[in-house]
């Protein structure tokens, strides 16, 4: 009698992950026919008639988390994160390996991420641009798990989005900063950010302009001009259009939406702006924390990192077993953090 071949067995001889193989077994949609074929006809050359089901037990799920391999305080925050969480990962049976990819090449990018076709499961954090679309879509026809982490890529086919509500965010920094000015005095709010194609940042932009739209309709929002990533490029830079290209006595807050928050606040300082003027940036990062905590910034703007980095390995070995119910995440919070209540 013919032993019967397992899963892992099949996706090694048809190239694929098992995920995929699993799908096909359980004529489950996702698969493109050729990839369908192909499976198919490993398991007639096998002579022998699989399980289908789960993957079998004692098999390791395989996740990648997927990072932009650039130099933000960010980034290597969460890249922190998911290491710390190794213990974690290996009492839920999953293996995990992280990869910076340069996000700066999109084309790149997506040619990278499609070539984990091999991983059970992805958790990507990327720029919301058509070559990583199409990468996404491909992954997830061949039945690879994908859920974007932090920063959206809507209109892919991604699974499900983990991360705060960025739009949310944007709302709450605008009525913070609003409340802090003057109409007639103190009435404009800076709006900086960097030329971007993250989702989150766009979204937090939107939500800013929304509610000082609704609800503050006499103060004046200005967007400060396309800064650069990196700190001394963003203090260069603001500082130059905060000499000449507006009235500093007239503004009341600044919003960062993105990186190079410490050089937002050095430029502050350097045009010797008022302490009533607010500043508020994202991330509790090791340079964020010592700025609120020294009071260049007012407050901090925070998700938990740890629970998203989890979440992600939640949902994505739940969707691998097939469980109902597994993209029901709860999104985290976002946090108001103050020179007060930091831990």
């Amino acid at each position: 009698m013919a032993t019967s071949p397992t899963i892992a067995e099949i996706a090694r001889l048809a190239g694929v992950g098992t995920a995929t193989v699993d799908r096909v077994l359980n004529r489950r949609p996702g698969v493109n026919a050729e990839t369908v074929d192909r499976v198919l006809q490993v398991v007639a050359t096998l002579g022998a008639t699989p399980q289908p089901g789960r993957p079998r037990r004692g098999e390791n799920f395989r996740f990648a988390y997927v990072l932009p391999d650039e130099a933000s305080p960010f980034f290597g925050l969460i890249d922190r994160q998911i290491a710390q969480s190794a213990g974690d990962f290996r009492h839920q049976h999953i293996t995990e390996v992280t990869h910076r990819l340069d996000a700066r090449n999109p084309v790149r990018f997506a040619g990278e991420l499609a070539a984990l076709g091999n991983c059970h499961g992805i958790a990507v954090l990327a720029p919301d641009l058509p070559p990583i679309k199409l990468a996404i879509n491909e992954l997830v026809r061949a039945g690879v798990h994908v859920v974007t982490l932090f920063s959206d890529v809507a209109g892919s086919m991604r699974e499900t989005y983990i991360g705060a509500d960025n739009r949310a965010a944007g709302r709450t920094a605008a009525l913070l900063l609003a409340r802090m000015a003057r109409p007639g005095a103190r009435d404009t709010l800076l709006l900086a950010s960097q030329a971007t194609r993250w989702s989150a940042e766009i979204e937090r932009r939107v939500g800013f302009a929304q509610v000082l739209e609704e609800r503050f309709p006499d103060l004046r929002m200005v967007r400060v001009p396309d800064l650069p990533a990196d700190s001394d490029g963003s203090e260069k830079a603001l500082g130059e259009f905060l000499s000449g290209g507006i009235d500093p006595s007239r503004v009341a807050g600044i919003y960062n939406v993105g990186s190079g928050g410490a050089g937002v606040a050095k430029a502050l300082a350097q045009v010797d702006m008022p302490p009533e003027v607010g500043a508020v940036a994202h991330d509790l990062t090791d340079e964020h924390r010592t700025l609120l905590t020294s009071g260049a910034l007012s407050y901090l703007l925070h998700q938990d990192i740890h629970y998203c980095v989890l979440a992600a390995a939640r949902v994505l070995r739940a969707q691998c077993e097939n469980v109902r119910g597994a993209l029901n995440v709860a999104q985290p919070r976002i946090e108001i953090l103050t020179a007060e209540n930091l831990d």
